[in-house]
């Protein structure tokens, strides 16, 4: 019972070790990956080389194809590319199983001792992230070795020899066994290192192993369907194709097991060598089968899984799920939702002045609802901030964090004080029939000229964090205030004058001011994350030298 608690204990190793890697080089390197993928998918010697370079760092072809799919869900890259890449991923996974065959009994502690000490130097730096990678490469190698002791005592036993010599060479259980133990253990490396290591010390014969490693190539192409299951259908294509392509090569192959198995004993003197190199050599041979079948295959997958129509606005078209793992890139994916947050309240806020000028109570309702909208994508990037771990973010990307938060909150109470306003509009101006004065209309006009000119700053802020608009920016909050005390005592005189359209309209033109005013505060807040983190900003807004005479005046 003890040995294989140990083989248990062994295997989970082996998994959390290939997680932990694919999990640091995404952190460490995830942007870059990604440009490499997108800039090399021009023609296929190149994307397949990228996708099996990106696979031999990620230590994950499913990690490939979740970055690859989400390319080609936003558009960026032709399915028929991404599949191309897919046929690298696969290859660049099969090298790495070929690599981890050798004894690496050396490299483990030493691995895991650098790996210690550069994360705990810095948690959160580059170093520590570096250091984690190699943490989890010394974690597999010292898998493999725990493996192998634990085996040991099993395949001495009796009742274990009576139960593999048992067990019937059916190839379907082995495809069924080994795609259950890629999909859970979300990591076919894994799975084919354990295979080539039990074949190795006697524990599962040779044409087991092989069905099982066939079964763990199926297994790594559904884990990629499965984790694909919500997205949107473009996203889903490349999944799709690649178990096609995993579906079709085993089909190919399987008949061919026993003339294999014969051929791997003549040629290699090991079952582990042949287990790994059976697996290289099957993915190198789908490639070279499948490449010029790409653009087939993909054309077919268009008409048989169409884009559906487009989608509501309220529905968020940027928070890639697939991106969680990456920070940097979540966050990219939370910045773009939010800049499509602010062009539908950009769009609420150009339309108030057609609304007022034409009485328009259409228009109004339907910007009015254009407030949902904006709510809705307030709610979608605000739950997939959540889910992107704190923990795992850099001194900067915690900043970014903090100001994409900050902006979106902006953004949703301004979309709450334009649908107030347009509700005052409708009932104090539209349907009573009344009109600002010349003067008063022409205030209005000015306000609401700078304030989308101060919003769209904003937004410019907010992208590139430059710290001349930032102040900038800031700026106009005291010139706008100073327009609206302008503007209110202009509309008193008028008042005073007896101006029947400024009497009529008084109490809707003094709230509509101050309301442009408040919107403009929430437009210049977005300045605030990017001043403080530059110490632009004093701790307090109160000159020294007015409180002094307070500090005099007796309690």
């Amino acid at each position: 019972m003890l040995h294989l608690l140990n083989l248990l204990a062994a295997i989970a190793l082996l998994v959390w070790g290939t997680q932990i890697v694919r999990t640091g080089v995404l952190r460490v390197f995830g942007e870059s990956l990604r440009s490499l993928l997108s800039t090399s998918m021009g023609r296929w010697p190149g994307a397949m080389l990228a996708g099996m370079g990106v696979t031999c760092l990620v230590q994950s072809s499913t990690a490939t194809s979740l970055i690859v799919a989400s390319f080609v869900g936003k558009g960026l890259v032709s399915t028929a590319s991404a599949l191309v890449v897919m046929l690298g991923a696969d290859i660049g996974t099969s090298l790495m199983a070929v690599v981890y065959s050798f004894d690496l009994s050396w490299l483990s502690p030493l691995l895991i001792f650098l790996g210690v000490i550069a994360h705990v130097s810095g948690d959160k730096s580059t170093s520590g992230r570096v250091g984690q990678v190699g943490i989890g490469l010394g974690l597999i190698t010292l898998a493999l070795q725990l493996i192998v002791a634990s085996t040991r005592p099993l395949v001495e036993s009796p009742v274990v020899h009576t139960l593999l010599v048992s067990i019937p060479n059916e190839i379907l259980a082995e495809l069924f066994v080994g795609a259950l133990l890629a999909v859970l253990s979300y990591s076919s490396l894994a799975v084919v290192l354990l295979t080539a290591t039990l074949a190795a010390e006697g524990m599962v014969p040779l044409p087991v192993a092989l069905g099982l490693v066939l079964g763990a190539n199926l297994g790594r192409a559904l884990a990629s369907v499965l984790s694909t299951l919500r997205s949107d259908v473009a996203t889903r294509r490349l999944p799709m194709g690649n178990l096609v392509f995993k579906l079709l090569a085993c089909l190919l192959i399987a008949p061919w097991l026993p003339q294999v198995h014969t051929l791997l004993r003549e040629l290699l003197p090991t079952a582990q060598q042949q287990v790994v190199l059976f697996n290289l050599a099957f993915n190198v041979a789908q490639a070279l089968l499948f490449v010029g079948f790409a653009g087939l295959l993909a054309r077919s997958l268009e008409r048989w899984m169409p884009t559906p129509d487009q989608p509501d606005d309220r529905t968020p078209r940027h928070l890639d799920k697939l991106a969680l793992d990456t920070p940097s890139l979540a966050l990219s994916c939370a910045a773009r939702e939010a800049l499509r947050q602010a062009d539908a309240v950009e769009t609420m806020l150009r339309g108030i002045l057609p609304v007022i000028r034409h009485n328009d109570l259409e228009r109004a309702e339907q910007l009015r609802r254009m407030d949902d909208v904006v709510d809705s994508l307030y709610t979608a990037i605000k739950l997939y901030l959540t889910q992107i771990s704190r923990n795992a973010l850099s001194e900067r990307e915690s900043r970014r964090w903090t100001e994409i938060v900050s902006f979106t909150i902006n953004m949703e109470q301004i979309g709450d004080i334009i649908e107030r306003v347009l509700q005052d509009i409708e009932d104090k101006k539209i349907r009573k029939n009344r009109r600002f004065s010349d003067a008063g209309m022409a205030e209005i006009c000015h306000l609401h000229e700078r304030l989308t000119a101060n919003l769209r700053l904003g937004m410019s802020v907010f992208l590139d964090g430059h710290m001349r608009d930032a102040q900038r920016l800031l700026e106009e909050k005291a010139r706008f205030r100073e327009l609206e005390h302008e503007y209110a005592a202009s509309h008193l005189a008028r008042l005073q004058d007896n101006t029947a359209q400024s009497i009529e309209t008084s109490s809707l033109h003094l709230d509509l001011i101050s309301d442009l005013k408040r919107i403009n505060s929430h437009i210049c807040s977005i300045a605030y994350p990017i001043l403080e983190a530059a110490g632009a900003l004093t701790p307090t807004r109160l000159r020294a030298s007015r409180l002094a005479p307070l500090d005099e005046e007796p309690h």
